[in-house]
């Protein structure tokens, strides 16, 4: 193949005189020490620890507990809550209509853009990615593979990680492979073909969440130090992960691109299964407000803008990196009012002004009427859990709930609460908490949505099975 860095005028310059190609891997209920590369013991991650040590690190970046909301703050550049996200079911995972996606502003700005994997931010056709700034397509429905929950969000009857059936810009496609392996190649073929712009591919594995699935190859090289078989199969689909990532970054080199491309590699929350194992001395997993709930790795590999094996320890979040995209990409976001900042000044200059701030997260998840099952039980009124599963982070305090504080400069365990020897800190976390619940609160606009609705992506894919049919996939040549 010709080198489509000579075909876009790239070669020979840097990504501050051309827009640079984004590629945003992100996978599904992964920690920070779910990584071989951040100590674990036995995981076996050799690509993922070899743009580690090509990457800048972020070393204090912070997602939301759960993955939908991570999502739509990756998506919208504003708090999950304030785009009507409080949950990953139930309806409260529709990313609000109206809100601005990142994939708008980089198609705007002249970006080809693609998803691959998992969206999880609404199924109706108005919440769908293809209407919300990405020209190729290529997701599983619900928030995971063969998942069906009350409300809109339902994927395909009986889908599996094996041989899934994905709808590819509408059109629902019978695949062969295993479902990491049939998105990153699906990735890198439409990646392939991307000749007269800039692209931004938006990879998001569904793995490794539960079921927890994957070929027995993987799964019995951990069996033995696990001693669970769900965390050994957890942890062969990260090794399954990292061979992809193996793949992605070899193709970006054999096709030229590696050079004008920013590679991010990222997860959504706190790891689902491996905390027990290994867990960078972090309290906390997934769904916790505590550390281990939500810091996650942020690896940015980018030459001429990052450099190799370089930490960057100020705080940063999933709101960042939507205003860090437009920056990149020279797009005016000027107007929209987004809670991120740019990481590029951190990526250009270590020791760049970064001026503190204080940071909210809350778990969400609150019952809801008309929810059957535990989902329906207790009180449905969000401001009864206003004061309960939330936290507060800044650069060196962390907020946990009503009554705990930790100094995690010199706590990153969380092992010592110093509530009461620090009232003014108290105060001040929470003011910033009050006033993001005061911001946010009228814009949680799912609550009431009603759940007797049909299931858009099942009702399309049962109304093209009975007439047109499900092809098969053809998977794209590399």
């Amino acid at each position: 193949m010709a080198c489509l860095a000579g075909a876009l005028g790239w070669a020979g310059a840097s990504w501050a005189e051309k827009q640079p190609n984004i590629l945003f891997v992100l996978t599904d209920d992964q920690g920070y020490g779910d990584l071989a590369c951040h100590g674990h013991p036995f995981l076996q991650t050799p690509n993922i620890d070899k743009l580690y040590a090509q990457s800048t690190r972020f070393t204090d970046y912070h997602v939301s507990p759960t993955c939908a909301p991570t999502r739509s703050a990756l998506m919208s550049g504003r708090n999950p809550f304030e785009v009507g996200v409080t949950h990953t079911i139930l309806e409260r995972e529709r990313m609000a209509l109206g809100v601005t996606t990142v994939a708008e502003v980089l198609k705007n700005a002249g970006y080809a853009t693609g998803i691959f994997g998992k969206w999880h931010l609404g199924e109706e056709a108005a919440y769908q990615p293809g209407n919300r700034g990405f020209d190729e397509v290529f997701i599983h429905g619900a928030g995971g593979i063969g998942q069906n929950f009350q409300g809109g969000q339902g994927d395909v009857p009986r889908n599996d990680y094996f041989d899934p059936t994905i709808r590819h810009n509408g059109v629902f496609e019978k695949t062969s492979g295993y479902c990491t392996d049939v998105f990153t190649r699906q990735a890198l073929g439409w990646i392939k073909q991307q000749k007269d712009k800039p692209f931004f591919a938006y990879v998001a594995f569904n793995a490794p969440h539960g079921p927890y699935k994957v070929a027995e190859s993987y799964s019995a090289m951990y069996l033995e130090q696990a001693k669970d078989k769900n965390i050994a199969a957890f942890l062969g689909m990260i090794t399954n992960i990292d061979e992809n990532m193996g793949l992605i970054m070899q193709k970006l080199d054999e096709w030229g691109l590696a050079e004008n491309t920013l590679l991010i590699f990222s997860t959504d929350n706190g790891s689902a299964k491996g905390s027990t194992i290994y867990n960078a001395g972090m309290k906390g997993k997934k769904g916790s407000v505590n550390q281990g709930g939500a810091r996650v790795p942020l690896f940015f590999r980018l030459p001429g803008l990052t450099t190799s094996g370089r930490d960057l320890d100020q705080l940063a979040r999933h709101i960042d990196l939507f205003p860090t995209f437009a920056e990149l990409a020279g797009a005016d976001i000027s107007g929209l009012g987004l809670d991120g900042r740019s990481l590029v000044p951190l990526l250009k200059d270590p020791e760049a002004a970064w001026p503190d701030r204080k940071l909210c997260f809350h778990t969400g998840r609150w019952p809801k009427a008309g929810a059957r099952g535990n989902f329906g039980k207790g009180d449905a009124n969000p401001d009864s859990y206003k004061n309960k599963n939330y936290a507060v982070r800044s650069e060196k305090w962390r907020l946990v709930g009503p009554d705990a504080l930790y100094d995690i400069e010199k706590d990153p365990g969380e092992e010592r609460n110093v509530f009461a020897q620090h009232p003014e800190v108290v105060s001040g976390l929470n003011q910033a908490y009050e006033a993001f619940w005061s911001r946010a609160r009228p814009l949680m606009v799912n609550e009431d949505a009603p759940l007797d609705v049909e299931k858009p992506f099942l009702v399309n894919y049962l109304k093209q099975k009975e007439t047109t049919g499900i092809p098969n996939w053809v998977a794209p040549e590399l």
